[in-house]
């Protein structure tokens, strides 16, 4: 899996991932946006974790620095 996502784009998803968690689990909101907030939550910060996301690649772009590619 070739990563696409570096620098300030990782940093980004995962302070916005943790947000996002915490507005989940603490914000008095109903369970239907309760669970896509988490959804959202989740995915920013896999997608921040394993440095690859899957819209990036199908979209082609990348966001990693030459020495960061592999």
């Amino acid at each position: 899996m070739k990563l696409n996502v570096g620098g300030f784009d990782r940093v980004g998803r995962i302070v916005i991932g943790v947000v996002l968690l915490l507005v989940g689990l603490t914000a008095p909101l109903s369970a239907t946006w309760q669970v896509i907030v988490l959804v959202v939550a989740a995915i920013a910060l896999a997608t921040g974790a394993v440095r690859f996301c899957p819209v990036n690649y199908m979209l082609g772009i990348n966001t990693c620095k030459l020495e960061e590619k592999k």
